[in-house]
């Protein structure tokens, strides 16, 4: 195929004059206002429309896909002319994303393909040995969801597909809410990591079932707890409190709101034989931490791995005042010396304001802090360097001391 059939294959798409810096700087989302809407109304698209983005001059940018009610309104997919968004250009995209995941993992338990950092914007599948969950949360992946399953099951195989399509983000693309099932995916699925084994729900659970993004951070963990006392405050599955009861820990709390987290908590621990160190609490994150300094109860080391509490900028001064409440109840429940594990998966918290948040609340509560280790997102979730919103995972490793 060459470029000039390519292109006749595509509605253009026109950027008002200076808006193409940013896309040949390395980005790949058009915004509503950056249209030449005299040119190309951005009303005679439809959602999902695959075009052809035109500098104000005409050259072409690349191909992408459409949504005029979106306000990210374009995403770009390909900078050659010739290919567009079909079954073959998803099969090299799946086969370039797998061979980084296989190279870095022995086990197939990771993110498979995110979105936008691996040149297949709106896409997210995160693999579970032979099954496979996809989430498409844009109106032009979900145009070629057919093409995609079938790139799919020839790069990798899976028995069974799960499409998530039940993220609150597909509302602000005008998509509907969904669950469906291709193949066999049981009720129970087991994730592995660094020698445990984790049961979890991928239809019920949170995002795809299970966070990978943060196994490396776990991995870490094991260091600090040798014989010591952990409490692992939004312990979901376990994934942090388990790495640190096979790693020593002489006894880990696990805290979790939910009473089916708390549940699955005490099973997996079971299924790897660690139950004896491990005991839970089930509550509100804030009461429970309340309650264990009433208590007097102390801990050697902290982790804490909450949602997003900052989702807009709108939120980010109360979301800012829930961090500076949560780590300050933290510290009040650690010993002299003790190691703090503070995270935070919102974008718009960035590193260094979340330790200026810790830093903060250790001297408000008359506390030195040393900072020992930083900790992102695993290499499965690799960061765009163009789209900052690509990097949003944050991990650090604190010592907490008297002044």
């Amino acid at each position: 195929m060459n470029s000039v059939s390519a292109g006749n294959r595509l509605a253009p798409l026109r950027l008002k004059k200076d808006e193409d810096r940013r896309i040949r700087a390395g980005h790949l989302w058009v915004y509503s206002n950056e249209v030449d809407t005299k040119a190309t109304p951005l009303k005679s698209f439809e959602a999902g429309q695959q075009v052809q983005l035109l500098s104000h001059n005409g050259k072409l940018l690349g191909n992408g896909y459409v949504n005029p009610n979106s306000l990210i309104c374009a995403r770009l997919v390909s900078r050659d002319p010739d290919h567009v968004l079909d079954r073959s250009l998803l099969v090299h995209r799946l086969k370039v994303a797998l061979s980084l995941r296989e190279r870095l993992f022995q086990e197939p338990f990771y993110r498979l393909v995110y979105a936008e950092s691996d040149q297949l914007p709106g896409l997210i599948i995160d693999r579970y040995g032979d099954l496979c969950v996809l989430q498409c949360t844009t109106a032009g992946m979900e145009a070629v969801k057919d093409q995609l399953l079938e790139a799919l099951q020839k790069v990798v195989r899976p028995a069974g597909i799960l499409l998530r399509a039940d993220s609150a983000i597909r509302e602000l693309e005008g998509l509907n809410l969904y669950q469906e099932t291709i193949g066999q995916v049981p009720q129970e699925v087991e994730v592995r990591e660094q020698g445990l084994s984790f049961s979890v729900s991928l239809q019920r659970g949170q995002k795809t079932g299970w966070f990978y993004d943060q196994r490396m951070n776990r991995a870490r963990l094991r260091d600090y707890v040798r014989d010591k006392r952990v409490l692992d405050v939004f312990s979901y599955a376990g994934g942090w409190g388990l790495q640190a009861a096979a790693a020593g820990a002489s006894e880990v709390v696990s805290v979790d709101a939910s009473a089916e987290a708390v549940d699955r908590i005490h099973a997996n621990a079971a299924a790897n034989g660690l139950a004896e160190r491990v005991a839970s609490l089930r509550g509100d994150a804030f009461e429970a931490l309340a309650q264990l300094r009433q208590d007097q109860e102390r801990f050697d080391v902290v982790v804490l791995d909450p949602p997003a509490f900052i989702k807009r900028k709108k939120d980010v001064k109360a979301g800012e005042q829930a961090y500076r409440r949560l780590n300050q109840l933290a510290m009040r429940v650690m010993k002299r010396d003790a190691v703090l594990v503070s995270a935070s998966c919102s974008h718009h918290l960035t590193e260094s304001r979340l330790q200026s948040i810790l830093l903060q609340s250790s001297r408000h509560l008359d506390r030195s802090l040393q900072i020992l280790e930083r900790g992102h997102q695993a290499p499965d979730h690799p960061v765009h360097p163009a789209i900052a919103e690509t990097a949003y995972l944050k991990a650090l490793f604190c010592r907490v001391l008297p002044s």
